[in-house]
């Protein structure tokens, strides 16, 4: 069983940052791929970024390339997001993902534990 924690969010001015970190319980934290994904109010949750098991691959959604920078550090059993020049349109609740498949890692039905959410909303 793999427990996911986020933590981070907050309220933020458009245009500044925010760091997300998720810290996952799971003796070999190296053997899960790790993603992002958030929702919005009303809205289907949808993916943010994912990163492979070594951190080799990353990929990112469109509308957050350049501006959000996903990471890992398998020492710590941690994944972080780095979100800068927020949008208004990037408020959502942000969940941590994790999955032991090394492929269509930007699905969610790819993952098999998620974390409860963190919420991030940005100001006009």
């Amino acid at each position: 069983q793999v427990q996911l924690v986020e933590s981070g969010g907050g309220l933020v001015q458009a245009g500044g940052s925010l760091r997300l970190s998720c810290a996952a319980s799971v003796r070999t934290f190296s053997g899960y791929s790790m993603g992002w994904f958030r929702q919005a109010p009303g809205k289907e949750r949808e993916f943010v970024a994912a990163i492979s098991r070594s951190g080799a691959t990353i990929y990112y959604e469109d509308s957050v390339k350049g501006r959000f920078t996903i990471s890992r550090n398998n020492a710590k059993n941690t994944v972080s997001l780095q979100m800068n020049s927020l949008k208004p349109e990037d408020t959502a609740v942000y969940y941590c993902a994790g999955s032991s498949a090394t492929y269509r890692i930007t699905l969610q039905p790819t993952y098999e534990y998620w974390g409860r959410g963190t919420q991030v909303t940005v100001s006009s």
